[in-house]
Protein backbone atom coordinates (compact mmCIF):
# COMPACT_ATOMS: atom_id res chain seq x y z
CA UNK A 1 0.00 0.00 0.00
CA UNK A 2 1.60 3.37 -0.84
CA UNK A 3 1.58 5.71 1.95
CA UNK A 4 0.96 9.54 2.37
CA UNK A 5 4.40 11.04 4.25
CA UNK A 6 4.31 14.83 5.58
CA UNK A 7 7.55 15.51 7.24
CA UNK A 8 7.88 18.73 9.34
CA UNK A 9 11.29 20.57 9.10
CA UNK A 10 11.52 19.46 6.03
CA UNK A 11 14.73 21.79 4.98
CA UNK A 12 16.68 21.03 8.24
CA UNK A 13 19.71 18.64 8.24
CA UNK A 14 17.74 15.91 9.78
CA UNK A 15 14.36 16.62 7.83
CA UNK A 16 16.94 16.12 4.71
CA UNK A 17 17.91 13.16 5.24
CA UNK A 18 14.41 11.56 6.05
CA UNK A 19 13.74 12.84 2.29
CA UNK A 20 17.24 11.11 0.99
CA UNK A 21 16.47 7.97 3.10
CA UNK A 22 12.56 7.50 2.03
CA UNK A 23 14.02 7.13 -1.51
CA UNK A 24 16.81 4.94 -0.42
CA UNK A 25 14.90 2.37 1.21
CA UNK A 26 12.38 2.70 -1.11
CA UNK A 27 9.63 3.34 1.03
CA UNK A 28 5.97 3.38 -0.98
CA UNK A 29 5.54 6.94 -1.33
CA UNK A 30 1.96 7.94 -2.83
CA UNK A 31 2.23 11.49 -1.79
CA UNK A 32 4.71 13.17 0.33
CA UNK A 33 4.07 16.64 2.20
CA UNK A 34 6.76 18.76 3.27
CA UNK A 35 6.41 21.73 6.14
CA UNK A 36 8.36 24.46 7.40
CA UNK A 37 8.33 27.72 9.42
CA UNK A 38 7.84 31.06 7.05
CA UNK A 39 11.49 31.81 6.33
CA UNK A 40 11.44 28.18 4.25
CA UNK A 41 7.78 27.79 2.62
CA UNK A 42 8.03 28.19 -0.77
CA UNK A 43 11.30 26.29 -1.22
CA UNK A 44 11.35 23.64 -3.99
CA UNK A 45 12.89 20.69 -3.25
CA UNK A 46 13.55 17.12 -5.56
CA UNK A 47 12.19 13.76 -4.40
CA UNK A 48 12.95 11.46 -6.58
CA UNK A 49 10.94 12.80 -10.35
CA UNK A 50 8.85 15.15 -8.41
CA UNK A 51 9.66 18.77 -7.51
CA UNK A 52 7.83 19.79 -4.30
CA UNK A 53 7.16 22.93 -2.11
CA UNK A 54 7.56 23.18 0.98
CA UNK A 55 4.32 24.37 2.84
CA UNK A 56 4.02 26.36 6.03
CA UNK A 57 3.41 24.62 9.10
CA UNK A 58 -0.25 25.22 10.20
CA UNK A 59 -2.53 23.71 12.07
CA UNK A 60 -5.03 22.89 9.72
CA UNK A 61 -2.38 21.02 7.78
CA UNK A 62 -1.67 18.93 10.59
CA UNK A 63 -5.33 18.32 11.15
CA UNK A 64 -5.32 16.24 7.98
CA UNK A 65 -5.14 13.03 7.13
CA UNK A 66 -1.64 11.04 7.14
CA UNK A 67 -0.49 7.57 7.40
CA UNK A 68 2.75 9.11 8.78
CA UNK A 69 3.96 12.64 10.16
CA UNK A 70 7.78 12.74 10.95
CA UNK A 71 8.70 15.82 12.71
CA UNK A 72 12.06 17.05 12.75
CA UNK A 73 11.63 20.53 13.88
CA UNK A 74 12.78 20.74 17.68
CA UNK A 75 10.58 20.39 20.89
CA UNK A 76 8.42 23.69 20.79
CA UNK A 77 7.13 22.74 17.20
CA UNK A 78 6.41 18.86 18.40
CA UNK A 79 4.76 20.34 21.34
CA UNK A 80 2.70 22.60 19.79
CA UNK A 81 1.74 20.45 16.38
CA UNK A 82 2.41 16.73 17.72
CA UNK A 83 -0.84 16.49 19.58
CA UNK A 84 -2.33 18.00 17.27
CA UNK A 85 -1.89 15.89 14.07
CA UNK A 86 -2.02 12.56 16.46
CA UNK A 87 -5.77 13.97 17.56
CA UNK A 88 -6.61 13.83 14.00
CA UNK A 89 -6.00 10.43 13.84
CA UNK A 90 -2.28 10.61 12.43
CA UNK A 91 0.73 8.47 13.29
CA UNK A 92 3.36 10.89 14.49
CA UNK A 93 7.20 10.14 15.10
CA UNK A 94 9.06 12.67 16.53
CA UNK A 95 13.12 13.19 16.18
CA UNK A 96 12.93 15.92 19.41
CA UNK A 97 13.54 15.36 23.12
CA UNK A 98 9.79 16.49 24.20
CA UNK A 99 7.75 13.28 24.19
CA UNK A 100 10.88 10.64 25.18
CA UNK A 101 9.79 10.29 29.03
CA UNK A 102 6.48 10.51 28.73
CA UNK A 103 4.50 7.84 30.15
CA UNK A 104 2.74 6.00 27.30
CA UNK A 105 4.05 7.52 24.59
CA UNK A 106 6.55 4.68 23.30
CA UNK A 107 10.37 5.52 22.54
CA UNK A 108 11.72 3.45 20.44
CA UNK A 109 14.69 1.62 18.47
CA UNK A 110 13.29 -0.62 16.02
CA UNK A 111 15.51 -3.78 16.60
CA UNK A 112 15.68 -3.64 20.11
CA UNK A 113 12.14 -2.77 21.19
CA UNK A 114 10.08 -2.08 17.85
CA UNK A 115 7.11 -5.08 18.99
CA UNK A 116 5.65 -2.29 21.53
CA UNK A 117 4.13 -0.74 18.47
CA UNK A 118 1.75 -3.53 17.47
CA UNK A 119 -1.73 -1.77 17.93
CA UNK A 120 -0.46 1.42 18.77
CA UNK A 121 -1.51 4.86 16.98
CA UNK A 122 -0.23 8.31 17.89
CA UNK A 123 2.61 9.82 19.17
CA UNK A 124 6.16 7.63 18.85
CA UNK A 125 9.25 9.47 20.25
CA UNK A 126 12.59 8.78 18.61
CA UNK A 127 15.26 8.85 20.92
CA UNK A 128 18.20 10.77 21.35
CA UNK A 129 21.09 9.58 18.76
CA UNK A 130 23.42 8.97 21.50
CA UNK A 131 21.47 6.50 23.28
CA UNK A 132 19.89 4.74 19.64
CA UNK A 133 23.60 3.85 18.56
CA UNK A 134 24.87 2.84 22.36
CA UNK A 135 21.34 0.64 22.10
CA UNK A 136 21.90 -1.01 19.31
CA UNK A 137 25.32 -2.51 20.12
CA UNK A 138 24.52 -3.17 23.94
CA UNK A 139 20.50 -4.68 23.15
CA UNK A 140 22.14 -7.96 22.16
CA UNK A 141 23.87 -8.24 24.86
CA UNK A 142 21.48 -7.40 27.84
CA UNK A 143 18.94 -9.88 26.32
CA UNK A 144 21.78 -12.59 27.11
CA UNK A 145 23.44 -11.33 29.44
CA UNK A 146 21.97 -8.71 31.59
CA UNK A 147 23.76 -5.50 32.59
CA UNK A 148 24.36 -4.20 35.61
CA UNK A 149 26.46 -0.98 34.83
CA UNK A 150 27.48 1.17 32.09
CA UNK A 151 30.24 3.57 31.53
CA UNK A 152 29.99 5.82 28.35
CA UNK A 153 31.91 8.27 27.02
CA UNK A 154 30.70 9.48 23.45
CA UNK A 155 32.20 12.19 21.37
CA UNK A 156 29.63 13.54 19.12
CA UNK A 157 29.80 15.36 15.61
CA UNK A 158 28.95 18.72 14.85
CA UNK A 159 26.17 18.19 12.88
CA UNK A 160 24.48 16.87 15.89
CA UNK A 161 23.63 21.17 16.82
CA UNK A 162 22.60 21.43 12.99
CA UNK A 163 23.95 23.19 9.79
CA UNK A 164 24.73 26.50 11.29
CA UNK A 165 27.40 24.12 13.93
CA UNK A 166 28.82 22.60 10.23
CA UNK A 167 29.31 26.01 8.93
CA UNK A 168 31.21 26.98 11.90
CA UNK A 169 33.32 24.20 12.10
CA UNK A 170 34.44 24.48 8.37
CA UNK A 171 34.80 28.28 8.54
CA UNK A 172 37.38 28.03 11.53
CA UNK A 173 39.01 25.21 9.91
CA UNK A 174 39.98 27.88 7.39
CA UNK A 175 39.95 31.22 9.73
CA UNK A 176 41.72 31.00 12.97
CA UNK A 177 39.33 34.32 14.12
CA UNK A 178 36.20 33.31 13.27
CA UNK A 179 34.17 34.14 16.17
CA UNK A 180 32.23 31.07 18.11
CA UNK A 181 28.21 31.34 17.55
CA UNK A 182 26.96 27.43 17.65
CA UNK A 183 29.29 26.83 20.78
CA UNK A 184 30.88 28.52 23.98
CA UNK A 185 34.14 27.19 22.81
CA UNK A 186 36.26 27.42 19.66
CA UNK A 187 34.96 23.63 18.13
CA UNK A 188 38.24 23.80 15.33
CA UNK A 189 41.04 21.65 16.73
CA UNK A 190 38.83 21.10 20.41
CA UNK A 191 36.76 18.62 22.12
CA UNK A 192 34.08 20.47 24.16
CA UNK A 193 32.84 18.04 27.45
CA UNK A 194 29.99 20.30 27.44
CA UNK A 195 26.44 19.37 25.12
CA UNK A 196 22.95 21.35 26.26
CA UNK A 197 23.01 22.56 29.91
CA UNK A 198 24.30 21.47 32.99
CA UNK A 199 21.88 19.64 35.36
CA UNK A 200 22.52 20.82 39.18
CA UNK A 201 24.13 17.40 40.08
CA UNK A 202 26.89 17.81 37.24
CA UNK A 203 25.83 16.16 33.94
CA UNK A 204 24.45 17.86 30.81
CA UNK A 205 20.30 16.89 29.99
CA UNK A 206 22.64 15.30 27.04
CA UNK A 207 23.99 12.97 29.48
CA UNK A 208 21.02 12.24 31.37
CA UNK A 209 18.95 11.53 28.10
CA UNK A 210 20.96 8.54 28.19
CA UNK A 211 20.05 7.52 31.44
CA UNK A 212 16.65 7.67 31.46
CA UNK A 213 15.97 6.98 27.84
CA UNK A 214 17.73 3.97 28.30
CA UNK A 215 15.95 2.88 31.18
CA UNK A 216 12.80 3.36 29.50
CA UNK A 217 13.97 1.14 25.83
CA UNK A 218 14.96 -1.75 27.69
CA UNK A 219 12.61 -1.24 30.79
CA UNK A 220 14.87 -1.89 33.45
CA UNK A 221 15.76 1.20 35.96
CA UNK A 222 18.38 -0.86 37.48
CA UNK A 223 20.66 -0.30 35.38
CA UNK A 224 23.85 2.16 36.56
CA UNK A 225 25.01 4.32 33.94
CA UNK A 226 27.24 7.14 34.05
CA UNK A 227 27.85 9.35 30.21
CA UNK A 228 30.38 12.07 29.59
CA UNK A 229 29.04 13.58 26.48
CA UNK A 230 31.94 15.09 24.49
CA UNK A 231 31.30 17.77 21.25
CA UNK A 232 34.28 17.05 18.92
CA UNK A 233 35.80 18.86 15.44
CA UNK A 234 34.03 16.10 13.16
CA UNK A 235 31.00 16.35 11.03
CA UNK A 236 29.26 12.94 10.67
CA UNK A 237 29.30 10.26 13.23
CA UNK A 238 29.07 9.90 16.60
CA UNK A 239 31.70 7.71 18.47
CA UNK A 240 31.18 6.17 21.73
CA UNK A 241 33.59 4.12 24.36
CA UNK A 242 31.37 2.03 26.43
CA UNK A 243 32.11 -0.22 29.41
CA UNK A 244 29.55 -2.67 30.31
CA UNK A 245 29.70 -4.51 33.88
CA UNK A 246 27.54 -8.12 32.64
CA UNK A 247 25.72 -10.22 35.25
CA UNK A 248 27.68 -13.21 33.99
CA UNK A 249 31.34 -13.85 32.84
CA UNK A 250 32.65 -12.47 29.33
CA UNK A 251 33.46 -14.82 26.69
CA UNK A 252 34.81 -12.30 23.93
CA UNK A 253 33.95 -14.86 21.10
CA UNK A 254 30.49 -15.55 22.11
CA UNK A 255 30.52 -11.85 22.18
CA UNK A 256 31.37 -11.04 18.83
CA UNK A 257 29.30 -13.95 17.71
CA UNK A 258 26.31 -12.70 19.30
CA UNK A 259 26.76 -8.73 17.83
CA UNK A 260 27.56 -10.40 14.00
CA UNK A 261 24.29 -11.86 14.29
CA UNK A 262 22.09 -9.13 15.41
CA UNK A 263 20.21 -6.77 13.02
CA UNK A 264 21.68 -3.27 12.22
CA UNK A 265 25.07 -4.18 13.63
CA UNK A 266 28.30 -4.28 11.71
CA UNK A 267 31.78 -6.09 13.63
CA UNK A 268 34.63 -4.36 12.16
CA UNK A 269 37.16 -6.10 15.39
CA UNK A 270 40.31 -6.95 14.04
CA UNK A 271 43.36 -5.40 16.10
CA UNK A 272 46.10 -7.40 14.76
CA UNK A 273 44.88 -5.49 11.16
CA UNK A 274 44.48 -2.19 12.44
CA UNK A 275 40.44 -2.95 11.65
CA UNK A 276 37.69 -0.72 13.79
CA UNK A 277 35.58 2.15 12.79
CA UNK A 278 36.12 5.48 12.30
CA UNK A 279 33.69 8.33 11.93
CA UNK A 280 34.84 8.79 8.36
CA UNK A 281 34.28 5.15 7.35
CA UNK A 282 30.46 4.96 8.67
CA UNK A 283 29.31 8.31 7.19
CA UNK A 284 26.10 7.51 4.95
CA UNK A 285 25.52 4.15 6.33
CA UNK A 286 22.71 3.05 8.37
CA UNK A 287 24.31 0.63 10.28
CA UNK A 288 25.72 0.41 13.99
CA UNK A 289 30.13 -0.11 14.20
CA UNK A 290 31.28 -2.32 16.48
CA UNK A 291 35.08 -2.73 17.59
CA UNK A 292 37.56 -2.90 19.82
CA UNK A 293 35.83 -5.49 21.70
CA UNK A 294 37.90 -6.53 25.07
CA UNK A 295 37.57 -7.99 28.06
CA UNK A 296 38.23 -5.65 31.39
CA UNK A 297 42.37 -7.02 32.31
CA UNK A 298 40.74 -6.87 36.19
CA UNK A 299 36.85 -8.34 35.86
CA UNK A 300 35.96 -11.38 34.47
CA UNK A 301 32.22 -9.84 34.12
CA UNK A 302 33.57 -6.55 31.90
CA UNK A 303 33.84 -5.62 28.56
CA UNK A 304 34.74 -2.39 26.91
CA UNK A 305 33.30 -1.77 22.85
CA UNK A 306 33.94 0.90 20.35
CA UNK A 307 30.78 2.13 18.80
CA UNK A 308 30.53 4.28 15.95
CA UNK A 309 27.26 5.33 13.71
CA UNK A 310 26.24 8.13 11.32
CA UNK A 311 24.28 10.29 13.91
CA UNK A 312 21.95 12.12 11.20
CA UNK A 313 21.08 8.56 10.00
CA UNK A 314 20.94 5.75 12.36
CA UNK A 315 20.85 8.36 15.50
CA UNK A 316 17.36 10.52 14.10
CA UNK A 317 16.31 9.69 10.25
CA UNK A 318 17.05 6.42 9.65
CA UNK A 319 15.22 5.03 12.74
CA UNK A 320 12.34 7.38 12.18
CA UNK A 321 11.64 5.51 8.60
CA UNK A 322 12.34 2.31 10.31
CA UNK A 323 9.73 2.85 12.89
CA UNK A 324 7.64 3.12 9.80
CA UNK A 325 8.82 -0.15 8.52
CA UNK A 326 8.11 -1.83 11.73
CA UNK A 327 5.01 -0.86 11.60
CA UNK A 328 4.03 -1.66 8.24
CA UNK A 329 5.73 -5.21 8.63
CA UNK A 330 3.63 -5.78 12.10
CA UNK A 331 0.24 -5.22 9.56
CA UNK A 332 1.10 -7.14 7.03
CA UNK A 333 2.25 -10.30 9.77
CA UNK A 334 -1.84 -9.55 10.87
Amino acid sequence: MKLTIGIVGATGAVGQKMIEILIERKIPVKELRLFASEKSAGKIVQFKDRQIEVELLTKEAMEEKYDYLLFAAGGKISEEFGPIAAKAGNMVIDNSSHFRMVENIPLVVPEINGHILKGYRGIIANPNCSTTQMLMAIGPIYKKYGIKRIVVSTYQAVSGSGYKAIEELNMQMKDENYPNKVYIRKICGNCIPHIDVFNENGFTKEELKMVYETHKILGDDSIEINPTAVRIPVIYGHSESIYLELNEEVNLQEIRDLLKGSEGIIVEDEPEENKYPTPLDVAGSDFTYVGRIRRDIFNPRALSLWVVADNLRKGAATNAIQIIEKIENIKMEG
